[in-house]
């Protein structure tokens, strides 16, 4: 075997060892896909009946005093912006697209007179800002996939108490998700929520149902205190849960995409190898052609 050939014949393996590792990780991301989508869907039934509980107050309600609604907020000028990205790589372009979202929103708030103030979930995002040194506010990294609902719970304690703070260095006058929404295996897309203030739109939406009446104790006030955190809180960790399940149909997008420029790659040494075998074959037949006229010729000229 020529020294052109053994170059085929390895560059072949190589490509056919990472066309193992793509299509591994291919399935796990499509295993894990249907599971994800089933905690999302798990968890969305809650946040909607928080929303709903929020709503029928907002609705029997003229004059609600919280620090989550409009009417409540101060003005230091900094807004938080909570950006979820992949703890791992071999997810496309999840990341990518979130942290534009959040650099598009971040200028946007700049232009506004606003400060923007960053809590980063997962390595990519946290890594991005670092590099550039501008080290986030918060960073949750790594994180689990099983403690999602654990670390949703935690991140809604830490923006909680930087919204309500009275320090004017730590308190946020806006708190703006940045994630990854999924709709199906194949659509997905980045986008950007505010989530306080919230206006009485926010909760009750566009096509808001008629509430029936309620007497609301110890007063409307006391029960939307309590119900506006725990919505804020079941909205970040459905919000996790839908970036997760986004990061693994990425994934196997990205996975099945390198399997195919793997066969593609290794059809393309392997026609080369062929090649270079078949030049090879007839460098030796003229070689011995060559060598068998040249003795031809030798032995006609002794006699």
């Amino acid at each position: 075997m020529g020294a052109q050939q053994r170059v085929y014949k390895q560059k072949i393996r190589s490509a056919q060892g990472m066309k193992k590792i793509f299509k591994a990780k291919e399935m796990v991301a499509a295993s894990r896909i249907a599971k994800a989508h089933a905690r999302v869907e798990a968890t969305t039934p809650y946040a909607d009946a928080l929303t709903r509980a929020i709503g029928s107050v907002a609705t029997h309600s003229n004059e609600i005093s919280h620090p989550f609604l409009d009417n409540e907020r101060s003005q230091t000028g900094r807004a938080g912006i909570l950006l979820i990205t992949a703890d791992r790589g071999m997810t496309g372009p999840y990341s990518h697209n979130v942290i534009r979202e959040a650099e598009q929103l971040a200028n946007t708030l700049r232009d506004e007179g606003k400060e923007p103030v960053m809590y980063v979930v997962g390595r990519k995002g946290d890594s991005y800002y670092r590099f550039r040194n501008r080290t986030p506010q918060r960073a949750w990294t790594p994180y689990k996939e099983d403690e999602l609902p654990a670390l949703g719970r935690e991140i809604s304690a830490a923006v909680t108490e930087d919204l309500v703070s009275d320090d004017p260095a730590v308190h946020l006058d806006e708190l703006f998700v940045v994630s990854t929404r999924f709709q199906s295996r194949f659509i997905q897309s980045a986008r950007s929520v505010r989530m306080v203030p919230m206006g009485l739109g926010d909760v009750q939406g566009e096509n808001a149902p008629t509430y029936p009446l309620y007497e609301f104790v110890p007063d409307a006030e006391s029960v939307i205190g309590e119900l506006l955190p725990r919505y804020i809180e079941s909205r970040i960790i459905n919000i996790l849960l839908q970036a997760m399940a986004s990061e693994h149909a990425s994934t196997q997008r990205a996975m099945k995409s390198a399997t195919d420029n793997a066969e593609t790659q290794i059809d393309k040494f392997t026609r080369l190898a062929n090649s270079a075998r078949q030049a090879e074959i007839t460098q030796e037949i003229t070689e011995i052609v060559g060598g068998a006229d040249a003795l031809s010729g030798s032995g006609r000229t002794e006699r």
